[in-house]
C-alpha cells in the first residue's frame, strides 16, 4: 500500500514540475540586452548577419478581446508568434499593425530568449504539442533539426513560391517541400571598402583575388592600411573564410552535400582550401593593421571611415552601425564588393539569409496562418517593412523594390542578385560549422600556423562537433 502511495506521489510530483515548465515557457516576455541573434550560442558571422539593434518598444500585441467583424462581416481571427526576444521588431510591428486592418488578422507575439535556451524551449512545447501558430526562427541546416515534416506546414502549393530567389528557397527546403517565408532581407559578406580612397589612388574594383591583391599593394605603398582586422571581437576573423563560399561553389557545385556527408574537407578540397591560402597571403604581405589583435568591431569601422583603413572583409549589416555613429554621409562613402575568385567572368556573393516565419502544421488557425503569410511576402508588406528598417541587402523575393534611399553599399549588391550571382554561406546548407572557426582563422590571418594546420584543424573542429551530434555518416 505504501508502495502504491509513493508511486502516486512521483507521478503527481512530475506532473506538476512539467505544469510549472509549461508555465514559465509560456510567459517568456523579458527583454534581453544581448544583441547575439536567434542562433546557436556561437558567436558565429552568421549570428553579427541579423544582429540589429534591439527594438526598446513592447512587441506588437494587437489581439482584441472583442470580435470585431470585417467588411465581409467575419470575426476577427488572432494569431499567436513565438519568437526570440533579440530580434528587431520595428518593420514586424508595422506589417503586423497594417495587417489587422486589411485582413482583420491580428497578431499577439510571444517572446522566448535567443540562442541554445530559446531553441529548447521551441523543441519542448512543439514535443508536448503546446506550439504557437507562428514561430520565428533560423533558416538553414538547424530549421532542419526541428523535423518540419512533422511540425510544420509546407508551402509548396503557395502562390508567392515562385517569387522566391533559388538562394533563399534552399534554406528553407527539406525532401523536397519548402517550410518557410523570409522575415527579412539578406546580408552578404564580401569586402566593405572606402569609396573616396578608391578614386584617390586611381583604384578599380577588382574582379579576381590577383587583381584584390593588386589594390592592396597600392594601398600599402601609399601608407594606409590594405585590410583591416578586428580580432578583438573574434568573428569578425571569419569573413574571408565564409565569404570565399560562392567561389566553392562556382567550382565544386556538389561541395557543400559531400561536406555534409563528411565526402568532402577543406584541407583536401582545393576549391575550398583557397580561402585558408587567402588568409596567409594577406598576413605575409603585411596588409593588417599592426594592432588587429586588439582591435575591436567599432574601430575598424572607423578606420575605414577616416580612410586610414581601406578594405575591411565584414557583413554589409556594419553599414547601419557606420551611418548610427558617423552619419549618413559616412555610410554612402562606403562601397561593397564580394570577395573575389579566379574567373573574372563568374563573379558572385555569398549571402546570409534571413530567419523564416514557419507555420505549425496542427494549428487550429492555418487557413489566417497562410493569409498572414501571403500578406507579409506581398510588395506593399515588404516595401512597409523596409520604410521603417533600411535593408541591408536585397530581398530574396522578386517583386519588391528597394527604397531610394538604400546605402549605395547596398545598390553595389543588386547586379549580382539579378544576375542569380548568388549562394547561401555554408553554414545554411550543412548541419555543422567548426566551432573553433573564429581561432582557427585568427591563426591563418596572423601567421601562427600554415594554411594546411588551419584547413586540417578546421576539418578536425567539424568532425567532433558531427559526432557530438550524432550525424549520420560521421
Amino acid at each position: 500500500m505504501r508502495e502504491g502511495i509513493k508511486k502516486l506521489l512521483v507521478i503527481m510530483l512530475a506532473v506538476t514540475m512539467l505544469l510549472s515548465f509549461l508555465s514559465a515557457c509560456a510567459s517568456q516576455n523579458s527583454a534581453s540586452t544581448t544583441n547575439n541573434a536567434d542562433t546557436t550560442t556561437n558567436d558565429t558571422a552568421e549570428n553579427q548577419a541579423n544582429n540589429e539593434p534591439e527594438d526598446t518598444q513592447e512587441p506588437a500585441d494587437t489581439a482584441d478581446t472583442n470580435d470585431s467583424q470585417d467588411a465581409a462581416g467575419g470575426e476577427k481571427v488572432t494569431v499567436t508568434l513565438l519568437m526570440s526576444n533579440t530580434a528587431n521588431r520595428d518593420g514586424l510591428n508595422a506589417v503586423i499593425e497594417k495587417m489587422e486592418k486589411d485582413l482583420n488578422i491580428a497578431t499577439e507575439v510571444e517572446l522566448r530568449p535567443g540562442g541554445a535556451e530559446g531553441e529548447n524551449i521551441l523543441r519542448t512545447r512543439l514535443a508536448v504539442g503546446e506550439s504557437t501558430d507562428i514561430h520565428l526562427f533560423n533558416s538553414g541546416a538547424l530549421l532542419g533539426t526541428l523535423n518540419p515534416a512533422k511540425n510544420f506546414r509546407e508551402l509548396n502549393d503557395q502562390p508567392y513560391i515562385d517569387k522566391f530567389d533559388e538562394a533563399y528557397k534552399q534554406t528553407v527546403t527539406f525532401d523536397g517541400k519548402i517550410y518557410g517565408i523570409p522575415s527579412s532581407g539578406t546580408n552578404a559578406g564580401g569586402w566593405l571598402y572606402n569609396k573616396k580612397a578608391y578614386e584617390e589612388l586611381g583604384l578599380s574594383i577588382p574582379k579576381t583575388w590577383d587583381e584584390l591583391m593588386e589594390n592592396c599593394e597600392k594601398i600599402k605603398a601609399a601608407g594606409k592600411t590594405a585590410v583591416i582586422g578586428s580580432f578583438a571581437n573574434d568573428w569578425t576573423s571569419q569573413l574571408i573564410l565564409l565569404a570565399d563560399y560562392y567561389n566553392v561553389q562556382a567550382e565544386e557545385p556538389d561541395f557543400a552535400e559531400k561536406f555534409d556527408r563528411n565526402e568532402a574537407k577543406y584541407h583536401n578540397t582545393p576549391a575550398a582550401f583557397k580561402a585558408f591560402e587567402k588568409m596567409a597571403e594577406v598576413y605575409e604581405k603585411g596588409f593588417l593593421n599592426e594592432d588587429y589583435n586588439a582591435t575591436t568591431l567599432e574601430q575598424a569601422l572607423k578606420m575605414l571611415v577616416d580612410g586610414d583603413g581601406i578594405h575591411y572583409p565584414m557583413l554589409t549589416n556594419q553599414i547601419q552601425n557606420i551611418e548610427t555613429n558617423h552619419g549618413r554621409e559616412a555610410a554612402d562613402n562606403i562601397g561593397f564588393f564580394p570577395q573575389p575568385g579566379d574567373d573574372p567572368d563568374n563573379v558572385g556573393v555569398t549571402i546570409w539569409i534571413p530567419d523564416s516565419f514557419i507555420f505549425y502544421k496542427e494549428s487550429p488557425n492555418i487557413d489566417a496562418c497562410l493569409k498572414w503569410a501571403e500578406y507579409y511576402v506581398s510588395d506593399e508588406a515588404v516595401e512597409l517593412y523596409a520604410s521603417v528598417i533600411s535593408p541591408t541587402g536585397p530581398y530574396v523575393i522578386r517583386g519588391p523594390q528597394l527604397p531610394d534611399n538604400v546605402y549605395p553599399a547596398i545598390k553595389d549588391m543588386l547586379q549580382y542578385f539579378e544576375a542569380g550571382k548568388t549562394a547561401p554561406a555554408l553554414e545554411f546548407i550543412t548541419s555543422v560549422k567548426a566551432p573553433n572557426s573564429p581561432q582557427i582563422c585568427i591563426q591563418a590571418l596572423g601567421g601562427l600556423k600554415s594554411p594546411e594546420e588551419c584547413a586540417k584543424e578546421y576539418d578536425d573542429d567539424v568532425e567532433k562537433q558531427a559526432k557530438q551530434l550524432g550525424l549520420e555518416g560521421w
